[in-house]
């Protein structure tokens, strides 16, 4: 089994290293969050055993971006952050968390258990709508040949979009899931967002990908396709 183990406090690091290689597995070691979120994007790791308090990029982020590459690899936060709001937020996108002072016996009784877990569906680097395609880890956006810049938040729109290709997205999802709002901010952001968007996307008068369904939301789909 291959793992990588992103930890920057050397005592630790060289207990778990240890520990696993005892057990006969293959482990890298990435000291800052740059460095193990190249290696998780290069490599194919078995398990991801992250700190959060990484220097450089912190262990939540590193995983948030390793999941919206298309990184699935199962993961676990081996962190001294053990507040519970500390603990629910690190299991919104980890598969498991422990908190230090750990004992090794449970960590890998841990490892053992994320490895009998179904495995992930494997979600492509890349979103496509007719010649509409999205490179999430290089984060570029083309329309035919033509690129397309977008704003960061525009970018998170687009993606929820692409992600629910063909299906009626509400106002509601879109607040939360773009904007992380769980409330009706009474402003018409959505509705602004969503034509800027338009107009990027039909830079050049091409047909429209975007529907507006009245009373429901938005549809994304390849132009004329309903």
């Amino acid at each position: 089994m291959r793992i990588l183990l992103a930890e920057d406090d050397e005592t630790t690091a060289a207990f778990v290293v240890k520990g696993l290689l005892e057990h006969g597995h293959v482990v890298d070691h990435a000291s800052e969050g740059q460095q193990a979120l190249l290696l998780s994007i290069q490599e194919n790791y078995d398990i991801l055993i992250l700190d959060r308090m990484l220097p450089g990029l912190d262990g939540l982020s590193l995983l948030k971006s390793l999941r919206t590459a298309g990184v699935q690899s199962p993961a676990l936060f081996l962190t001294a952050l053990g507040g519970i709001n500390d603990r629910v937020e690190g299991l919104k996108v980890a598969d498991d968390y422990l908190v230090k002072p750990f004992a090794f016996a449970e960590l890998y009784a841990r490892i053992g258990s994320l490895l009998r877990r179904p495995a992930a569906i494997k979600v492509d680097h890349s979103l496509q709508c007719g010649d509409l395609t999205m490179d999430l880890l290089k984060r570029i956006i083309l329309r035919g040949n033509r690129e397309i810049k977008l704003q960061p938040t525009e970018f998170r729109l687009l993606e929820f979009l692409l992600r629910h290709k063909g299906q009626v997205v509400t106002r509601t999802m879109l607040l939360e899931s773009v904007w992380d709002f769980h409330f009706d901010p009474k402003t018409n952001i959505v509705e602004t967002h969503i034509s800027r968007l338009r107009t990027k996307l039909n830079g050049n008068d091409e047909p429209d990908f975007l529907t507006t369904v009245r009373g429901a939301g938005y549809v994304l789909d390849e132009p004329n396709h309903s």
